[in-house]
């Protein structure tokens, strides 16, 4: 039993909720998510499960996209809808003034992480150090916006989709772009749509995901091309010895062996194979 969930999370809830509740349903050994949604945000979670654990890197550095809404007039220290309010306003900005405001994002930028986060400083998660009065400013982050879309603006109350890379923050994007309209705003609900080749229309509620439901390793990477091997190739590809004449185009392959078992994730440069991920 090796592979991937694709869990729809409902709003409310923890990501490590979401994994220890299926962990316990299905018998797991080992399960983790591949990129976690706080309590506040709903739609996709990627859970690996057992030996699809090791394949993790690959979907915690793909683009994802989310839909979301922005509350404008109304600043708080989470830079979300959980947190206490901070700043506010009643000078709440034009539809027009938001599309120019969210267009400047596009591209990429340095970004500064929300206090409330689960990053890291001194091997402590910075949530813990907010919670606990102390604000600690982590240095900016590169990030890419490669899309934002669908903008609809009510009231006071603005949504949008957005495509972005990894380490991206929509709750600082809400904040940046208050400070920029000059009226305040935090991120009032966040749904993740999208990760990598996955897409929240293949999800499921964690109360209806059965064993079934598990995506296998090979299927996981049906986006890339796929190459069989020869036995002693095999060897030398599970060694970690670069084989070379592989007349194909630089990119990463399923590998395969001559009986058709899928082996794992290899890499061509310049003509030479080599493994990056075993099964």
């Amino acid at each position: 039993m090796n592979g991937f969930i694709l869990v729809n999370k409902e709003s409310g809830v923890s990501s490590n909720f979401i994994v220890q509740h299926i962990k316990k349903k299905i018998n797991a050994k080992k399960v983790g998510h591949l990129g976690t949604l706080d309590p506040l945000a709903s739609g996709l979670l990627i859970l690996a499960i057992n030996r699809a654990t090791k394949f993790s890197s690959y979907f915690l550095e793909s683009d994802k996209s989310y839909d979301v809404e922005v509350e404008f007039g109304t600043s708080t220290d989470t830079d979300d809808s959980t947190g206490k309010i901070i700043y506010e306003s009643n000078n709440y900005p034009s539809k027009l003034s938001i599309k120019n405001e969210l267009e400047s994002f596009i591209g990429e930028s340095l970004q500064v992480p929300p206090f409330f986060s689960a990053l890291k400083y001194k091997g402590k998660p910075l949530y813990k150090y907010a919670r606990e009065g102390e604000l600690i400013t982590k240095p900016p982050r590169k990030i890419l916006i490669t899309r934002i879309e669908s903008l609809d603006f009510d009231s006071k109350i603005c949504s949008f989709k957005i495509y972005c890379s990894k380490g991206t923050y929509i709750r600082s994007i809400a904040r940046d772009l208050g400070e920029r309209l000059g009226c305040g705003a935090h991120m009032k609900s966040l749904t993740r749509i999208s990760q990598g080749n996955f897409n929240i229309s293949n999800a499921k509620s964690a109360s209806d995901i059965l064993e079934v439901d598990i995506i296998s390793i090979e299927d996981a990477f049906k986006n890339l091309e796929k190459i069989k091997i020869e036995y002693n190739d095999e060897k030398k590809f599970i060694n970690g010895v670069t084989i070379p004449n592989f007349d194909f185009k630089d990119a990463r392959y399923r590998i395969f062996n001559k009986n058709n078992n899928f082996v794992g994730i290899g890499e061509i440069k310049k003509n030479n194979l080599k493994h990056k991920q075993l099964v």
